[in-house]
């Protein structure tokens, strides 16, 4: 390009990638999709000033840097969420990321999970749709998706004695520090608290040993994890947890009852319902991005990437790929390949709590079709999602019936 240098300084890169150049905080948090459509057409890794760092849209590209961790790590200094919690099994990679996340995953095998989750799921959803069905309006995401991803959490760690409520209040103060020190700030002392509360609690839970532990089952496993290296697994879990599976079931919710077409189809066949679930993660991943770190100087899609150098994988660009998505922005319940999309990531990190949030988001939008006729957006407050790396809508308000 004219004007252009040949030295690989930020300046150069700005000039060569243009439209990354032009990209602000706020276009991707708003409405990402168009941009990310550009992006992907003809900038597919392309140097954004606004992140800091590269953006990964094409869903082939993504997949390459997810799977290759020698390459493209999750293990450095500047990974916010292991400056508020240490080290885990969301910022290690290797042989010690194995050991950190094994004692974890295991219970979230498919068996495993129905086995233990099923009963507790359904019973939890039926407490707080029983809440909200003799009125005829909700909103549904303070009032079924995060009360009931707060209640799971708490049921999976296992923390005898801590309720729902206490669970997200820590939560949220670990995720306000995470956001104060990615826009260069410092946690604010409300994390610290939460983190001694926690250590707390996972202490006691490790000592009670009581049957169905997480914690403790985690503790007295072969891998070895010291008791700080659990209460930060735990505390990632939270992360994993509470917001995305919040922002799943929102988005489901919100995509179906959007779709009048498309919810007509659910409720002809139930069957349905997986794959309805399934098309909304890859329409909009509530995880809309994940950021990972060059071990080395290489090449992406052609494009030389510098050692040190961020590198972040759009989860929300890959999944509206068309080489691999036809009519990629439709929402379509009987799209065949489905199923493809990169919403709980890939390779070594990829979400091992996946089952257990399907198990969440099916049980959940079954209630409001069974229980709630007429079940329908409230068109006087629109709702769309938002946020630059969790997305969702802040609210989505409903009505039906009664």
């Amino acid at each position: 390009m004219l004007g252009c240098v040949t030295a690989s300084s930020d300046s150069d890169l700005t000039c060569r990638f243009p439209l990354g150049a032009a990209l602000t905080a706020a276009d991707l948090e708003d409405d990402p999709h168009p941009h990310l459509a550009r992006l992907r057409e003809r900038e597919p890794v392309s140097w954004l000033p606004a992140l800091g760092g590269w953006l990964v849209t094409s869903r082939d590209l993504a997949l390459r840097v997810m799977r290759d961790a020698a390459a493209f790590t999750v293990d450095d200094p500047r990974f916010s969420t292991a400056r508020v919690v240490g080290p885990s099994m969301l910022s290690l990679d290797g042989p010690v990321h194995t050991r950190h996340r094994d004692p974890f995953a295991r219970p979230f095998r498919p068996a495993r999970t129905r086995a233990r989750f099923t009963a507790f799921v359904e019973a939890e959803t039926a407490r707080l749709v029983d809440g909200i069905a003799p009125a005829d309006r909700a909103e549904l995401r303070g009032e079924l998706a995060g009360p009931l991803a707060v209640a799971v959490v708490a049921e999976a760690l296992g923390l005898d004695g801590v309720d729902a409520a206490t669970v997200r209040s820590w939560y949220g103060a670990f995720v306000e520090a995470v956001s104060a020190i990615t826009a260069g700030g410092t946690a604010p002392p409300a994390s610290g608290d939460a983190y001694r509360l926690l250590t707390a609690a996972v202490r006691e839970a490790i000592s009670a040993s009581r049957p169905g532990s997480l914690l403790a089952e985690a503790a007295h496993d072969e891998a070895g994890l010291t008791t700080a290296e659990v209460v930060a697994n735990a505390a990632i879990l939270m992360f994993g947890g509470i917001d995305t599976t919040e922002g799943m079931i929102a988005n489901a919710a919100l995509h179906l009852l959007g779709h009048p077409d498309q919810l007509g189809l659910v409720l002809a066949d139930r069957d349905l319902l997986p794959a309805a679930i399934e098309e909304s993660l890859r329409l909009e991943p509530s995880a809309s991005v994940v950021d990972r770190y060059a071990t080395r100087g290489t090449a992406i899609g052609g494009t030389e990437i510098r050692a040190g150098d961020l590198v972040r994988v759009s989860l929300a660009g890959a999944n509206r790929d068309p080489a691999v998505f036809a009519d990629p922005d439709r929402y379509d319940v009987r799209r065949r390949n489905a199923a493809e999309h990169l919403a709980f990531a890939h390779g070594p990190h990829f979400c091992f709590g996946a089952h257990l949030a399907r198990l969440e988001a099916r049980t959940a939008l079954t209630a409001l079709l069974d229980r709630l006729p007429g079940l329908r957006l409230d068109p006087s407050r629109p709702a769309r999602p938002h946020g630059l790396v969790f997305r969702k809508p802040p609210r989505l308000d409903v009505q039906w019936d009664a």
